[in-house]
């Protein structure tokens, strides 16, 4: 059996279908907006505009 370590905990976790969704956390961890629209992303972008 797989251990899960801190990391898949508090920085992601996987969806329905298999793909990692990256949580709040892991994004103000990282410190800036990457801009691709993610579904928990704390700086406001928005794709449909390509503005935060």
């Amino acid at each position: 059996m797989r251990r899960r370590n801190s990391m898949e905990t508090d920085d992601f976790y996987l969806s329905e279908k298999g793909y990692r969704v990256f949580t709040e956390a892991y994004h103000l961890k990282r410190g800036y907006c990457c801009e691709s629209g993610c579904r928990h992303c704390p700086y406001g972008y928005d794709p449909k505009t390509n503005h935060q």
